[in-house]
């Protein structure tokens, strides 16, 4: 058993000496004796107290009930409320002062002293939990406030980075924009040495065939550059549906002379047209990056002598587009990284790419709010087949 120095507060002088002696005899040290509320708080401002045995009723304007509320609010001192009373009303009114504990008289000393030893550990375990919970809200004021520093400089940091991406893009557009025109005129110029070679010339065959491999270098470039400025159009988010009425034939007829201008192997393109109307309603230059991909893909591919077959066809207002090569495959491992920005196949070997016709074609398909599938195996070739909407 502890020593505690308590306060006694109790109107019934027989009553407070009995209780004195009582907690005397366990070695506490009375340091008072009140019979009245206002008495009692005097004391404690005088010499303080570990616990208070409070009697409810007294004498005077404070009674036990409102004496208590002012020690809990004043001094926070656990109080021992002594009553001779047990009745609803009573307990109604001391439950709202949150009491250490309640002692009918006449109490035995050690039914007093467990009483007592209860009021003090249960006092003191409420204030080792709000010490806790102050220093928990201590500590997430503070995290919250490192949070929103740290939050501030992210933005901050998002937004250079935005300014960033920003500026990065203007310059790669402006620089594709601006490869554009001289690539056109090498094109053009390349064209012109194959037309002249074919007349007679002692280098007719050197002229033809480094003009040919200008002529292909050129295209590859420019693809690049397409690719290039077409992701700087996603990236800013400024990839529109843009609609025109699509003459089918002219259009199907330009796609595959342009894709077989390009072909640097022995491979040809086996194309089929089935119920294609003469025109239909669709954004055309996304729908020519969607065709053009895979052909050239196809294509680039395939094995010297193989054939790719190209089916175009108009179902359930939707048109249809089936792209079946037998070249090398796609390995399974791969496949879910087929569409991936820069992503290419393990087993591409010596043939040249950027890893971005697969990502365009993606990005055109969901603009154009269409759906694409494919089957590959390793070695054996892909078929790819692609469906979106039209009017």
């Amino acid at each position: 058993m502890f020593t505690l120095r308590i306060l006694i507060v109790e109107d019934d002088s027989v009553s407070a000496l009995l209780l004195q002696r009582a907690l005397e005899k366990n070695a506490h040290q009375i340091i008072g004796i009140a019979d009245t509320g206002e008495k009692a708080l005097d004391l404690l401002d005088e010499h303080g107290a570990d616990i208070v045995m409070m009697d409810i009723n007294l004498a005077g304007e404070l009674d036990g009930i409102k004496t208590t509320e002012i020690i809990n609010e004043k001094f926070d001192i656990p109080v021992v409320y002594l009553s001779a009373s047990s009745d609803a009303e009573t307990l109604n009114k001391v439950v709202g002062t949150n009491p250490s504990a309640y002692v009918i008289k006449p109490f035995n000393i050690r039914e007093l002293n467990m009483v007592i030893e209860l009021a003090i550990f249960k006092d003191r375990k409420e204030k080792e939990l709000q010490k806790l919970n102050n220093e928990l809200e201590e500590k997430v004021k503070q995290r919250t406030s490192e949070l929103f520093e740290a939050n501030k400089e992210l933005t901050k940091a998002l937004e250079k980075e935005r300014e960033i991406n920003e500026l990065k893009s203007r310059i790669v557009l402006n620089v594709s924009h601006g490869f554009k025109t001289p690539l056109t005129s090498i094109l053009s110029s390349a064209q012109l040495l194959q037309i002249y070679a074919e007349k007679e010339h002692p280098l007719k065959q050197k002229i033809g065939k480094h003009a040919s491999k200008i002529e292909h270098s050129v295209r590859a470039l420019n693809n690049l550059l397409t690719s290039v400025l077409f992701f700087g159009k996603a990236d800013e988010n400024k990839m529109e549906y843009k609609p025109k009425k699509v003459f089918m034939a002219t259009f199907v007829k330009d796609l595959l002379d342009n894709v077989k201008a390009g072909i640097e192997n022995d491979v040809t393109i086996k194309s089929e047209v089935v119920n294609l109307p003469k025109t239909v309603t669709t954004d055309p230059d996304l729908l020519y990056q969607i065709l053009e991909n895979l052909l050239s893909n196809a294509v680039k591919y395939s094995k010297d002598g193989k054939e790719v077959d190209f089916k175009l066809s108009m179902e359930n207002n939707r048109l249809v587009a089936t792209v079946s090569d037998k070249g090398i495959g796609i390995p399974k491992a791969e496949q879910g990284k087929l569409f991936d920005r820069f992503f290419r196949g393990g087993n591409v070997g010596i043939v040249e790419g950027t890893g971005l016709g697969l990502s365009i074609v993606k990005k055109c398909i969901e603009v154009l709010e269409g759906e694409i599938s494919f089957e590959s195996e390793a070695g054996k070739g892909t078929t790819f087949q692609v469906s979106v909407p039209v009017s």
